[in-house]
This record gives C-alpha cells, structure tokens and sequence, in this order.
C-alpha cells in the first residue's frame, strides 16, 4: 500500500475539504495517510517515510511546498506531487489538465503517470531573487495584483466570484494602463519594443485564468513569452469582457519560445507568482529553467 503525506492548506476550499474529509478521502481509496498542516513549521518536520506528497490547497500551496523542496538537498529522496486544486484559480492544475472532484482525482492515482515541471529561477545583479512555476512579468498582471490588494473581497464569496471581480478590475485597467518599454534578450534574439504586458509562461494561464499560453508545456525546459503591444490592447479588453460574460473567445497572442531570457523593464509593475516584487538598482533580470525538481501525478485518461 502507497503512502501519501497530505499537506493541507486550511483556510482552502469549502467545508467538505476539511482534515478528516480528505485525509478519509484518501484512506477509502486505498492509501496510508498521514496528516500536516502547509504551516512553514510543519513543513520543517517531514520526514521521509512515504511514497508521494499530496498538495491540498491551490496554486499559492504548490509554490510554498516548492519553495520547501528547493532547500532540499539533491541526493535527499525525491517525492512526486498529487495535487488537490482547492484554491480560487488553479492555474497550475489547470495547466496538468487535473479535472474532476477529489473523489476522482484520488482515484486516479493508482494509475497515474509523472509530469515532469520546471521551475524558473529569476537572477538580478548575479543573485538568485527568487523562482517562478506560472510566470514572471511585468505590466497589467503586476498592476491587477496591486489593485486586488486594495478590494475588499467578501471570504464567503466563491471562486467565480472572486474570479469575476479580479476581471472587472483587469477590464479597467486595461482600459487605461500606459504601454512601457521592455528590453527582451531571449536566446540570443531582441524582442524588445513597448509592451502593456509581457510574460514569461511556464504555465498555460495566469490570475484570474487568463488562458495567455494554451500550448504551454511546464516540462519541456524552455518558455512561452507573452507580448501585449499597444496594438492588442483592444484586443485583450474584448477577451476580457468575454471572459466576465462567461464566454469563451480565442485570442492569438503574440508568442515566442525560449529557454535563457534576459529582461529590463521601464517601470516598477513586476511580479512572480502571485508575488510582487521590487528590484533595486536596475529591473533587469535573467531567467533560465531549473528541470527535474517537481513531478506532478497526472492521473491517465
């Protein structure tokens, strides 16, 4: 019998995905279970008695529980991820094409096969700032978070409502927001010119599931850059608007694929993950995937 470790983000999901349900949940489908909270403390005690991670929570919970393996030495036993997507966006098990309610996707992992995903890491001055699983970038999405920061969101209300109101503040932002320049190196090739938004993707959307890189694949080491020029600025606010009328339109972003990417940004909007972040000095930064961290269990169709 396959022993899961649960790492459960508590404030997460709805009542039905409490400790007991999903820890219940686990243990009716045939594997051990044992039990930790996604608090930093409790991530500090794991041991290594157990077959694979389970990460219960959304795309914040995956980045927290990565962040734990990253400080991880190498030669330390890997653990692949289940994941249980119990956040707002979930862009990250959208990305693996995980579908379905927990019941099936615990299911699924008796024969579940091993995504591999990368993870990027961001250098600024020749130090390493930080890593992104999503995306890196600068612009609107930065400028959405900010602006997010500032509602007041109702805890009661559901993931599409949540998800509804971060589109009505992208929608008027968009509206209004002021393309900047930004110097784009990316193997080799200049790809720099005056942008509302650019993105380095490893995963196939961002936020509020803006699906910007749908042949966006997180393990194939490179990633999809994401140009929004002036020009598609009319564009993106009719996806948008689509997007908040529950329809479904196809926008064709300007997209280019690269593995080594150097950025300098005329602005101060950046951000990586759900992250904002502020660069001193200059905002250059070079990216480049790091390989062979996380595997995520896709369960096959």
């Amino acid at each position: 019998m396959k022993r899961a470790k649960l790492l459960h983000n508590t404030s997460a999901g709805k009542e039905d995905h409490g400790a007991d349900d999903l820890i219940e949940e686990i243990r009716s489908n045939g594997f051990e279970c044992s039990y930790s909270s996604t608090k930093k403390k409790e991530l500090k005690k794991l041991d290594e008695d157990f077959d694979f991670l389970v990460a219960a929570g959304g795309d914040g919970t995956v980045r927290k529980i990565t962040r734990y393996l990253l400080k991880r030495e190498q030669i330390e036993k890997p653990w692949p991820v289940a994941l249980l997507p119990l956040g707002t966006a979930n862009n990250i098990a959208k990305t693996l094409g995980l579908e379905g309610d927990t019941s099936h996707l615990v299911h699924g992992w008796h024969n579940a096969k091993l995504q591999p995903f990368d993870v990027g890491d961001v250098f600024h001055n020749k130090n390493e700032v930080g890593f992104f699983l999503e995306s890196f970038g600068f612009g609107i999405f930065p400028r959405l978070m900010k602006e997010m920061n500032k509602e007041t969101i109702d805890e009661s209300a559901s993931a599409d409502e949540k998800i509804t109101l971060a589109l009505k503040v992208l929608y008027r932002i968009i509206c209004s927001y002021k393309p900047k320049y930004c110097k784009v190196i990316a193997d080799g090739k200049d790809f720099s010119g005056k942008f509302l938004m650019m993105e380095v993707m490893n995963s196939k959307s961002i936020g509020p599931n803006l699906l910007i890189a749908p042949n966006a694949d997180p393990g194939d080491g490179e990633f999809e850059l994401v140009f929004i020029p002036e020009e598609k600025r009319e564009d993106l606010a009719a996806y948008v608007q689509h997007r908040m009328d529950g329809r479904e339109m196809n926008f064709e972003f300007p997209v280019v694929q690269a593995k080594d990417i150097s950025l300098a940004w005329n602005g101060t909007d950046v951000h990586m993950d759900d992250e904002l972040i502020k660069l001193k000095k200059s905002n250059q930064v070079y990216i480049h995937p790091r390989s062979g961290l996380l595997e995520f269990m896709v369960p096959k169709t």
